[in-house]
């Protein structure tokens, strides 16, 4: 006998996610209310968001979260578990609001999935527990045991939700980008770019550079630009993906000397050659210009976006949606992910990440307190 779950599924119901991101640019907590639909095709509307930030105790804390000890990191796991839980619960209660399930990404601290390595903290038990509700986590560490990158997920929810793009670029803590060839989802990380925009604008005592307005009057370093777009990892071929380890020891480094204006000048720079260079390897459909949706932070900067628009000279048309898109819209993929989990439906596609197969991947915790395993 089919679960009421399944059965509803096959009914073309709906379904109410709340869905998580709290990205590397260490932003705050971005939280979507999302309704989600399948007819002949799957479809979403955000119904509420909203964006919790960080104490400045806790963003310390998840600063330091790679070097610190091992109990000290559980720790943090389980405060942070139940601090989100706390904000989706007075999200929910303030909105009157009533999900079927809680889809938390977590914090990412490590991520080397080249030596099997992919964590991400925020305990699912201390959120369902606070919520009540279902919550489904870990949505990475399945794809990198079958040998994945365990990045971008984000494609599945670009296919099947914002399938009228040719392209789908996220400019959030790193850059990624998301398309269809030859009937295979494809995507990789491009570059860092708000783990590093946002460093270099804590330097001057702000936490990220509105509008791009203090990069755009600075000065360009050629020698800093040439060694930035040398760094071996833009030699790789996909699937690929980076952590916050890959720039603390390939990207910090060389950003030193200068003026912060002129640093954030020269990696804007930067961040708009790598994703045209990525662009250009790529083949576009003769007599059509490819429509490339823009969103994450990165999104607001507008000198990031006019660069981009320059480089390219016109390859592609960059579309910026409305700004509840670009706020959520990872949030309301990660939403959609934890549903798929949750219908055991495949979630996260081997020809993106270079895992052994498809995946339905994630922890859900149930209101018994278990922990159901992936499929």
């Amino acid at each position: 006998m089919k679960s009421d779950k399944r059965q509803n599924h096959e009914k073309n119901t709906f379904f109410d996610v709340i869905g998580l991101m709290s990205g590397t640019s260490l932003d705050g907590l971005d939280v979507a209310y999302v309704r989600f639909e399948k007819k002949d095709e799957w479809g979403f509307t955000l119904i509420e968001g909203n964006s919790f930030p960080f104490d400045w105790e806790l963003l310390g804390r998840l600063e330091r979260s790679v070097t610190m000890t091992a109990l000290e990191l559980k720790q943090l796991d389980i405060d942070f578990g139940l601090w989100i839980g706390q904000k989706v619960k007075r999200f929910i209660v303030e909105k009157r609001l009533h999900p079927t399930l809680v889809v938390s990404h977590g914090h990412t601290v490590f991520h080397q999935p080249e030596k099997g390595i992919t964590l991400q903290i925020g305990d699912g038990y201390r959120i369902m527990n606070e919520t009540g509700i279902t919550t489904v986590c870990d949505l990475r560490s399945l794809d990198v045991s079958l040998g994945g990158q365990g990045a971008p997920l984000v494609p599945v929810g670009d296919k099947l939700l914002f399938r009228e793009y040719d392209f789908c670029l996220n400019l959030g803590g790193f850059s990624n980008i998301s398309f269809d060839e030859k009937n295979k989802r494809i995507a990789f990380d491009i570059c860092p770019v708000n783990t590093v925009l946002n460093h270099l604008s804590l330097r001057i005592g702000i936490p990220f550079d509105k509008n791009g307005d203090v990069g755009r009057n600075g000065q360009l370093n050629k020698d800093l630009l040439q060694k930035l777009n040398s760094l071996n990892y833009y030699r790789l071929a996909p699937p690929k993906s980076l952590g916050i380890e890959w720039v603390e020891e390939n990207i910090f480094p060389l950003l030193r000397g200068d003026a912060v204006e002129d640093l954030l000048h020269t990696f804007c720079h930067h961040i708009a050659e790598q994703i045209v260079r990525s662009m250009e390897k790529l083949s576009f459909s003769q007599g059509n210009i490819p429509r490339m949706l823009v969103t994450g932070g990165g999104a607001k900067n507008t000198f990031l976006i006019d660069l981009i628009r320059e480089k390219s000279g016109g390859k592609f048309n960059i579309i910026i949606p409305d700004e509840k898109i670009i706020d959520f819209k990872e949030a309301i993929i990660f939403a959609f992910l934890g549903l798929l989990r949750y219908l055991g439906e495949i979630n996260c596609l081997s020809s993106v990440t270079g895992a052994a197969r498809d995946s339905s991947g994630g922890l859900i915790y149930d209101h018994f307190g278990r922990k159901s395993p992936r499929v």
